[in-house]
């Protein structure tokens, strides 16, 4: 497949991985930012602490709604990159244009219900008599924006997979920049403090949305959105929603994790172990978008090539990709280990919450090493279409083994912040090697017979 300068078939694996993640890093860190800016204009403005815990309890909606996106888009573009690779074009265009229907019916769907159920829902998720108002001012806005939302980052996923990684990257730096440009002069200037956050963001993603349709229908596209395939096709929707249920379980559990890990934190460790948890949380995101962006742009290589039966440049594409994120992940481990200090001075500087976070963070991060080898093969199980297999292996670290174990450890162990924070890195150990343990017996039975069989054919 070549667009402009890039052929996934034949370039150089290296130079192919490095021009497609370093745009998908730059645009996960970008994404980052875009919120870390919105909540320090939040932060300023009156009662700005009650402004931001308002906004807070109101977070897991907004991952619900991204993790819908990603159930369509990160589920539909590795299949329309293998049927591409397979020289199926036509296929690969029913796909998009069954995602592109199916975001627009669930935006409808979750707009509908969490403008009825607001209140309830913000209540359940912990807002309180004085950060209610908060909250339901600022996501009685969002929510009109979850099309775009959808539209932006589902539907950008087709953009990236076919390899124009530039122009992923643009969606989401053109949506960051409206925001940073709009929040403090519809927060201060229009004085409409948290509603005028919500407004920016939304406008930021109506524009993003306005920029991935244009491509998409725009002849620089190599897959297009066509009339003729904006119909419902049952397979292929089971097919896509099969594929993106692991990503989907991925984010929208991060909140549950979250609230077990504050229950359980509050118990044992009080506010200030609430305090460290955010500070960690914060820096396990950190640490997870080099690794993300890095298997986003070998994820069109690998289905590509998958798909096209070339499964040495598989092989040789997970290999790189597996020794990339097992040295980064290894050489953060370090970090952390040596000097928790100076990663927790960026965050805070308060004395008591520095010796608690610093101390918790070699607890809680003493797995993060092995973390290379379970994000670099379940990725790539992604890539390579294995919707079963993505979906338990996705269950597996969060909720089979994480969250019963922040309940279950402080049962056998007396020092029960300890035990809680202990659960993170032996789920991680555990996962990961279970991880490389399935995709060891798929790259021996399924990849090598599929290379064996196409050698015979080679030599016929």
């Amino acid at each position: 497949m070549k667009n402009q300068s890039t052929d996934l078939g034949r370039d150089s694996i290296g130079k192919l991985m490095l021009k497609l993640s370093a745009p998908a890093i730059i645009a996960q860190i970008v994404n980052v930012l875009y919120n870390i800016v919105d909540r320090i204009f939040i932060g300023r403005t009156t009662n700005g602490d009650l402004a931001m815990a308002g906004v807070g309890v109101a977070f897991p909606i907004i991952l619900i709604i991204s993790a819908f996106s990603y159930l369509v888009g990160v589920g539909g573009a590795p299949l329309a990159a293998i049927k591409m690779g397979e020289d199926d074009k036509e296929s690969a265009e029913k796909i998009m244009a069954n995602s592109f229907l199916l975001l627009i019916i669930i935006a409808i769907m979750l707009t509908v219900g969490f403008l009825l159920f607001k209140k309830p829902i913000l209540v359940a998720f912990g807002a309180s008599e004085q950060t209610l108002g908060y909250g339901l001012d600022y996501i009685s806005i969002y929510v009109l924006g979850t099309i775009f939302v959808q539209i932006a980052l589902g539907m950008n996923a087709y953009i990236n997979t076919q390899g124009f990684a530039k122009i992923g990257m643009m969606t989401v730096t053109i949506g960051a920049f409206i925001n940073i440009i709009l929040d403090p002069i519809l927060i201060f200037k229009f004085n409409l403090g948290v509603k005028g956050a919500a407004l920016a963001t939304l406008t930021a993603q109506a524009a993003s949305a306005i920029w991935v349709l244009k491509f998409l229908y725009g002849n620089k596209s190599i897959l297009k959105i066509r009339r003729k395939n904006l119909k419902l096709d049952k397979k292929i929707i089971i097919s896509i929603i099969g594929l993106g249920m692991a990503p989907f379980i991925m984010q929208s559990t991060e909140s549950l994790v979250l609230i077990s890990l504050n229950t359980q934190l509050s118990k044992y460790g009080g506010d200030l172990a609430i305090g460290a948890m955010t500070i960690m949380s914060s820096i396990m995101q950190m640490v997870m978008l080099p690794m993300s962006g890095l298997t986003q742009g070998t994820q069109p290589i690998i289905s590509y090539n998958y798909g096209a039966k070339n499964i040495h440049r598989v092989k040789k594409a997970f290999k790189l990709c597996l020794i990339s994120c097992l040295v980064y992940s290894t050489a953060v481990w370090l970090v952390l280990m040596i000097s928790p200090e100076t990663i927790v001075r960026i965050f805070n500087s308060d004395p008591r919450l520095l010796e608690m976070t610093s101390s918790s963070i070699k607890i809680y991060f003493a797995g993060i090493f092995i973390f290379g080898i379970q994000i670099a093969c379940q990725q790539t199980f992604l890539s390579l279409g294995q919707a079963k297999i993505s979906l338990f292996l996705a269950l597996l670290r969060k909720i089979i083994l994480l969250i019963p174990l922040v309940f279950i450890l402080p049962t056998f162990i007396n020092n029960g912040l300890f035990a809680v924070l202990l659960s993170e890195p032996v789920a991680d150990v555990i996962a990961a090697l279970t991880t490389a343990t399935c995709f060891g017996v798929f790259y021996k039975k399924t990849l090598s017979s599929i290379d064996r069989q196409e050698k015979i054919i080679s030599n016929l």
